[in-house]
């Protein structure tokens, strides 16, 4: 009988052999050993972690078996946003990328851009989070700030390494990629689907899509995935490279698969040219992909560029020409999204498009509706815009039938009845019942009981679901009628949680006006806007009665905000609710109109860095001496409020010397409101 040492010995001699093997196969497209004798070293690693289970790890190749299925999965906060990319479809776009970051970082003509190429994989992204070079962390992308937790998942994907290799890497990594069915394995997984008389994938994103959401990952072991890495979220410590290009190659040092395809290019040409390389290779590669995508390669640049909101300004996907099929308009309706925006959708008679069957198509607008003169009864070509949105490209006049009549845009909300307002110059119509309407119910209740408006803490998104969803609430109103024995019969929610919700639910009565202003998820109005109002008017009502013109004399409202007011106020529901939530206790303080001709009014500032106060108190007192707080430095900013670390808006504000100020400073020219 081997000693307890000699078994440990050869159990960790079959995790290396089988790690090395797996790293061979996944990262560098070079397998040495046959399927079999692949598959008798990992028996043989099975059968003594199953005679020795004290000297199973985690990390085992075993362990992608899959564990027990799960509830539901947890959800999980990016500590980096997982950002989207914004689209480019022809060469024009992709010139007007490029010129766009010339300017921004002030490039001569001569000055090269290297960016690093890659093909755009068809999947699903995927963030892995590995602490001390083993894996801790799965997510999807959700939303791009919460995704879901599928580590049980992610762990049966043996392209996906449970411990790095070497020993150079960072003590907090996390892989961002793209986990993917390679199209063999898809067809496969079909026909055997087929053979059980069951219901197969329509294209290997879906299927891959499908599979990561397994509740039980034993199916998704059982599922042919794979994954390829293409960037990075948090990193600590960081950078680990210089470039894009480097970074992705410490990761394939690491065991961490890319794609063989990446490529550094020059300039709009370069990416152009790679561009038509990876279009001709596209039906031959062993997965789908549906374009490729260009970065700026230096990091250095990247964080100069920066990003906006929803995507990097130093990154895009150019995407493959759509396909397009022709179908007919059997009607076309009106949806109403959470925000209130009013989009025409096409009813169509269902087409096979793009890998899927489509019989809805959005129609965006009503802009462009007359555009495209798109009407019930045309014959119209469809396109997968991304291959993901199906959408009415054009209209086929020659099949046109006689007598059929143009859209009009409803007057009244589909769903509550409210009006319908498109202020002059905007493609969007919105129905105005913010307060009301079912179909934004659950937007402006969670926009009510944010940080920044009603501050309800406890009160977030998952609750508001249930509270919708149980028939509790149907406006804000109703939050302060809601008992604890309603609150306690909730799933997930104990006595204790319950009296905890409804203690903030008591606080949040006290707050301010300009507070209010910003929870009624009024179009347009902000933070600055709300609290100009309410510096302007002093009271609730005299802002209600404020007419267009008179509403445009406080600062930052323009025509289209006024607009949007009075068109507020105008819906009874809207005003129905809100008498019901003062009627609830909801009340401020009177407000003393400030002194316009303090220094701070009318002043851009800037804020940066590490502050002995929390920024959002600077910066409601700010915005009470009618001054403007902006995220970025610019010429037009008159002051930057400095902490410790300023950083790279420091470094701008001297170089356009913009007037920087300490907190010190700031405190003394405050003092002059007092």
């Amino acid at each position: 009988m081997k000693s307890a040492t000699a078994v440990a010995a050869r159990i960790q001699a079959l995790r290396n052999e089988i790690d090395h093997h797996n790293r061979q196969y996944y990262v560098f497209d070079a397998p040495e050993i046959a399927d079999a004798e692949y598959d008798r070293l990992l028996r043989e690693l099975q059968r003594l972690e199953a005679e020795h289970p004290h000297l199973i790890t985690p990390d085992s190749p075993t362990q992608r078996v899959g564990e027990t299925p799960l509830a539901g999965f947890g959800e999980v906060v990016h500590r980096r946003p997982m950002l989207s990319l914004d689209n480019a479809f022809g060469e024009e776009a992709m010139g007007d990328f490029e010129r766009r970051i010339r300017d921004r970082l002030k490039l001569d003509d001569e000055e090269k851009i290297v960016y690093l190429a890659e093909p755009k994989l068809d999947g699903l992204a995927i963030n892995l989070r590995y602490v001390e070079g083993r894996l801790v962390l799965g997510a999807t992308r959700g939303d791009g700030s919460r995704g879901e937790d599928v580590t049980g998942n992610i762990r049966t994907i043996k392209a996906v390494p449970l411990k790095l290799q070497g020993d150079d890497w960072p003590d907090i990594l996390e892989v961002r990629g793209e986990v993917f069915m390679p199209k063999d394995g898809f067809e496969a997984f079909n026909q055997r689907a087929r053979e059980a008389g069951e219901k197969g994938f329509v294209n290997p994103r879906n299927a891959a899509a499908g599979s990561l959401r397994q509740l039980d990952p034993r199916l998704t072991a059982q599922r042919p995935l794979t994954f390829y890495a293409y960037g990075f979220g948090e990193v600590d410590p960081a950078p680990i490279a210089d470039s894009q290009s480097d970074s992705i190659r410490r990761l394939r040092r690491w065991g961490v698969p890319i794609s063989p395809l990446h490529e550094v290019v020059e300039g709009t040409q370069g990416c152009l040219a790679y561009f038509q390389r990876i279009l001709q290779l596209r039906d031959s590669l062993p997965y789908d992909i549906d374009g490729v995508v260009f970065k700026v390669d230096e990091l250095r640049l990247q964080a100069q560029l920066g990003s906006v909101s929803r995507a990097p300004r130093w990154a895009i996907a150019y995407k493959f020409p759509a396909q397009e099929e022709m179908t007919q308009v059997e009607a076309i309706a009106f949806q109403v999204g959470r925000t209130g925006a009013i989009t025409p959708v096409a009813r169509l008679h269902p087409v096979f498009v793009g890998g899927v069957t489509v019989s809805n198509a959005t129609l965006h607008n009503m802009d462009e509706v007359m555009r495209k003169d798109v009407r019930p009864g045309d014959t119209v070509v469809v396109r997968r815009a991304g291959d993901v949105i199906p959408e009415v490209v054009s209209v086929v006049p020659a099949k046109r039938p006689h007598g059929i009549s143009p859209v009009i845009l409803p007057t009244r909300c589909p769903v509550c009845g409210s009006e319908i307002t498109k202020p002059e110059g905007e493609a969007v119509a919105r129905c105005s019942g913010g307060l009301y309407c079912p179909a934004q119910r659950k937007e402006a209740l969670r926009h009510f009981a944010s940080r920044k408006a009603m501050d309800i803490e406890g009160l977030g998104e998952k609750l508001v679901e249930q509270l919708v969803d149980e028939g509790l609430v149907d406006s804000p109103a109703d939050l302060y009628r809601l008992t604890l024995e309603q609150l306690s019969g909730l799933q997930r929610m104990a006595e204790k949680s319950a009296r905890n919700l409804l203690d903030a639910l008591d606080k949040s009565k006290l707050t301010t006006l300009a507070h209010f202003l910003f929870a009624l998820g009024i179009r347009e109005v902000g933070e600055a806007t709300a609290s100009s109002l309410a510096n302007q008017f002093l009271t609730l009502d005299a802002i209600q009665q404020a007419d267009e013109a008179l509403l445009q004399q406080a600062p930052d409202v323009g025509p289209v905000v006024a607009a949007h007011i009075v068109a507020f106020f105008r819906q009874a529901h809207n005003r129905e609710v809100i008498e019901q939530l003062l009627e609830a206790g909801i009340h401020w303080p009177e407000i003393e109109r400030q002194a316009v001709d303090h220094p701070l009014s009318g002043k851009t500032i800037v804020i940066t860095g590490a502050l002995n106060r929390p920024r959002d108190e600077i910066k409601r007192e700010l915005l009470a001496l009618g001054a403007k707080v902006t995220g970025s430095v610019s010429k037009k900013t008159d002051y930057l409020l400095a902490g410790e670390a300023a950083g790279s808006k420091l470094a701008k504000a001297e170089k356009l010397g913009v007037a920087v100020l300490d907190e010190a400073a700031l405190q003394t020219m405050l003092e002059h409101a007092q």
